[in-house]
């Protein structure tokens, strides 16, 4: 049979492998792409903050929604424990800074403010790792002090108000300098240009109502027993002189140290009296004066306003221990302010237009209405049982020889042994020196340091003379009937360093030490931990500086939230935890 013809018309095209034909271009999505980014987010929080670091490498859609606010919130109440938020607790308040709440606040959850919760984690884990940057900030005296041998002996004040540091060097001079530095630009100011009177410069305080980030009002007293009022002011950097005065009989006793929020200042001097000072009209009113006979430097000081009309005053010192041994103490002094009519005198308007002292009509008297103090070493009255025996022999076993430094915050005190600074030929000023030579202070023996075979019912030394002290201050409030009376509670000891500690700074819960031998830690009191800023530089034994220009120098400590600032000597070295 004979095959089929074809058909005339026209056979189809033939048909191409399929590995022949051309790749069509189709879009893969993948099911993270394929998520919302409410999903995703949610994903995410169940995240570590190290892995929350790490998804921002993946893609773009992923490092947007790694760095979500909410999700940092949550990391940082996570690994730093308590949501406190650090900034403006302690003895000022530091204008121009970011917005930070103070402690003990807690953080909300439902806050309407806007906080950058990435930017605190990094500085507070920056802070609590000791990673900073660090610089040094010209000093326009180093080259003259350089030049001398004997070079600076004496301690640096320093002071922080905002973004401005301001140092000056409290050794004897003709023309005594404050220098000034910004982000930018510096300035120096010569307190008493064209003198011929050998003064120095006590000590450095800002005031503490001014709250605007653009200017500040700093005092300056002199060991002649004035002081000057400057204003600077921050953008573009200026100084002004606003008013000049004088403390009637400072120049005999000078101050040693200050507070001041106007129109209140509170100065501390040398024999330990405490005098309050009203800075209304263009004028210094003396309001009302204390003394004590047994409290002694080192001292530091904390001044709050709880109202409009009530400030309060709390002081940390030492206090003499039998048989001759120190432990700490503190008071708060309630100090209420009442307003009065005066009829003031016209005068000439001061530059500041935030102070308004000329032509006003109300007036302030400041007087102290309440003091409440509390010590360390407690002797209870009465008969005494097994428990209060065990709790007098461990504070009694807290006592040191002598005291290097002592500060607070108002919640915390630190203090700072300096038994083995006692020895060494240039002392620091500590109880029992100089400045109190009707109480001596005790040299130690080496076989028995702390004086415990002296009396078989004491108990041995519970402290080392390298570490700090951590005691809490408890004011019950004074409103309720049944309040407690305030008590100082031993909260632990702060181990790390291993030279002495020369210097101290307390502010919002964390506190900077600062050793003879160049190393620097940081301590967060509320964890009880802390970290090792800068390791020893000097060659040293026990913790002792060796050398032939080995000298002992109490340097200056300050921070804020974001720097620590640390002198000594001529060097200013700052260091930023904001990197």
């Amino acid at each position: 049979m004979s095959k089929r013809s074809l058909s005339p018309q026209d056979l189809p095209p033939a048909k191409r492998l399929h590995i022949a034909l051309p790749k069509t271009s189709q879009k893969h999505v993948s099911i993270v792409d394929a998520l919302y980014d409410e999903l995703i987010l949610s994903i995410f929080s169940y995240l570590s903050w190290f892995d929350l670091c790490v998804t921002q490498l993946i893609n773009r859609t992923w490092a947007r929604l790694a760095v979500d606010n909410e999700l940092w919130r949550i990391q940082y109440l996570l690994t730093f424990g308590k949501p406190r938020l650090r900034g403006v607790r302690g003895p000022t308040i530091r204008p121009g800074s970011r917005e930070v709440k103070p402690l003990p606040v807690r953080a909300r959850v439902n806050e309407s403010v806007y906080k950058d919760w990435k930017w605190m984690f990094r500085i507070s884990s920056n802070w609590r790792k000791g990673r900073c940057s660090i610089e040094e900030l010209p000093c326009p005296s180093r080259l003259a002090l350089s030049q001398s041998r004997n070079r600076d002996k004496f301690s640096r004040h320093l002071l922080l108000t905002s973004n401005l540091t301001i140092t000056a060097s409290s050794r004897p001079s003709y023309g005594p300098v404050i220098h000034v530095t910004g982000p930018t630009e510096s300035c120096s100011i010569v307190c008493r240009p064209d003198d011929t009177i050998l003064c120095r410069i006590t000590t450095l305080v800002n005031d503490q109502s001014i709250l605007t980030a653009d200017h500040s009002r700093v005092l300056s007293f002199l060991s002649t027993g004035e002081f000057m009022c400057y204003r600077f002011k921050h953008s573009p950097l200026s100084s002004t002189l606003l008013f000049r005065s004088s403390i009637p009989g400072s120049h005999l006793i000078p101050v040693t140290q200050a507070v001041y929020h106007h129109p209140l200042l509170i100065t501390l001097s040398q024999d330990f009296t405490l005098a309050l000072y009203s800075l209304e009209f263009n004028s210094v009113n003396l309001t009302q004066t204390l003394s004590s006979f047994t409290s002694f430097p080192p001292v530091s000081m904390v001044l709050s306003t709880p109202s409009p009309t009530i400030y309060k005053l709390v002081l940390a010192y030492a206090i003499p221990v039998y048989p001759r041994h120190w432990t700490v103490g503190a008071t708060e002094l309630m100090i209420s302010g009442t307003t009065m009519t005066v009829d003031s005198a016209p005068g000439p308007a001061l530059q500041d237009s935030s102070l308004s002292f000329a032509n006003q009509s109300k007036s302030q008297t400041l007087t102290v209405c309440s003091t409440r103090s509390a010590r360390a070493v407690d002797v209870p009255f009465g008969w005494v049982d097994e428990r209060k025996l065990r709790i007098m022999r461990e504070q009694w076993g807290r006592k040191v020889t002598s005291v290097a430094d002592i500060q607070t915050d108002g919640k915390w005190i630190i203090l700072s042994p300096g038994d083995q600074l006692t020895g060494l030929e240039n002392r620091l000023v500590s109880p029992g020196s100089a400045l109190n030579p009707s109480y001596p202070s005790p040299m130690p023996k080496l076989d028995d340091p702390d004086g415990s075979q002296m009396n078989p019912f004491t108990a041995p030394s519970l402290h080392s003379p390298t570490s700090l002290q951590l005691y809490r201050l408890i004011l019950p409030p004074q409103n309720s009937v049944s309040s407690s009376p305030p008590r100082l509670s031993f909260v632990r000891t702060l181990h790390g360093q291993t030279g002495p500690v020369t210097a101290l700074s307390l502010s919002d819960g964390r506190c900077v030490s600062s050793g003879l031998n160049g190393s620097i830690w940081v301590w967060d009191l509320e964890a009880g931990t802390g970290a090792e800023v800068a390791t020893a530089s000097l060659d040293s034994i026990d913790g002792l500086v060796l050398g032939p220009d080995a000298e002992l120098i109490k340097g200056s400590v300050s921070f804020d939230e974001r720097r620590l600032i640390i002198t000594q000597t001529d060097n200013v070295v700052v260091r930023r935890f904001d990197v």
